[in-house]
C-alpha cells in the first residue's frame, strides 16, 4: 500500500478522520522526509507503512486521549523530524507551535516542511534544561509533548518546567508500566500529577504504546531543571 492508503486505514481504525487536504499534506511531509533523510539523519524509518503508522498515526494518537484547547500554546521538546509537533499542526492548525531541538541542521528541514505546508512555528535551538530556566519559556505552554527516548523521570525534568499551571505534559512511550511507576516521585517533585497512562496498540502491528498524561498541579521549584550533568548523574 502507499503511505496515504496506509494512513487512511490506520486513522480509520483509530477513529481519527482526515480530510483530503490533510492527506495531501501528509504525503508532502512524507516525500520531504525521505528526500531530506538522504542529506541529514532524521529517522531510521522511511518506508511508506512505517512512516504512516509509527510516525504519523503514533503522533496523532494523542487526539484520542488528551483534550487540546483551541489556540493552545504547544511545545514539542526534542522534536527531531517534527514528530509529533508538525503532525499535530496539520490536523490542528489553530495551535501555536514551538519546536525545540538541540541540532540546528534539523531546523532547516523543519522550516522547509512548514513553509511548503503553509504553516509557521517558533524554533528554539538549544537544550531543554537551559530554556526551561528562561522566564520567556518557563511555565508558558498549555501543552508540552515529547517522543524523546529518555526515561520518564528524566524526561519530566526536561519538560514539566515549560508547562503552565493546569496545563499538560504528554510523553509518548512504549509499553513499560514500570517506567511510569518509577517516575512518580520525579513527577511530583517537579509539580506534576500523573493523570493516566493511556495504553493502546498501533494499527498494522505497529506495537504497544503508552501516552503518559501529566497535569501541572504546582509550580516547578526554581532549582529545576538542573544542568544536564546533574540530571544524568543523579536522576530524580
Amino acid at each position: 500500500m502507499t503511505m496515504q492508503e496506509t494512513l487512511i486505514k490506520a486513522t480509520e481504525q483509530m477513529h481519527i478522520p482526515l480530510t483530503e487536504k490533510q492527506l495531501e499534506q501528509f504525503e508532502l511531509y512524507y516525500r520531504l522526509l525521505v528526500e531530506w533523510n538522504e542529506k541529514i539523519n532524521l529517522t531510521a524509518i522511511t518506508d511508506p507503512e512505517g512512516v504512516a503508522v509509527k510516525h504519523f498515526a503514533d503522533s496523532l494518537s494523542i487526539l484520542n486521549y488528551v483534550a487540546i484547547p483551541q489556540n493552545a500554546k504547544v511545545i514539542d521538546i526534542g522534536t527531531g523530524a517534527g514528530f509529533p509537533g508538525i503532525v499535530l499542526k496539520i490536523v490542528r492548525p489553530d495551535i501555536e507551535l514551538t519546536l525545540l531541538d538541540s541540532l540546528k541542521k534539523r531546523f532547516i528541514f523543519l522550516d522547509d516542511v512548514l513553509h511548503q505546508l503553509g504553516y509557521t512555528a517558533t524554533f528554539i535551538q538549544g537544550r531543554a534544561e537551559e530554556y526551561g530556566q528562561d522566564n520567556d519559556y518557563r511555565e508558558a505552554y498549555d501543552l508540552a509533548v515529547s517522543r524523546a527516548v529518555a526515561q520518564l523521570n528524566t524526561l519530566s525534568e526536561y519538560c514539566l518546567p515549560f508547562v503552565r499551571l493546569s496545563g499538560r505534559f504528554v510523553a509518548f512511550k512504549g509499553s513499560n508500566q514500570e517506567e511510569v511507576t518509577a517516575a512518580n516521585h520525579a513527577i511530583q517533585t517537579l509539580g506534576g500529577k500523573l493523570i493516566k497512562a493511556h495504553t493502546f496498540e498501533l494499527p498494522f502491528d505497529g506495537g504497544n504504546r503508552t501516552l503518559v498524561e501529566i497535569e501541572k498541579a504546582q509550580p516547578t521549584p526554581d532549582k529545576y531543571p538542573r544542568n544536564n550533568g546533574r540530571i544524568k548523574a543523579k536522576p530524580l
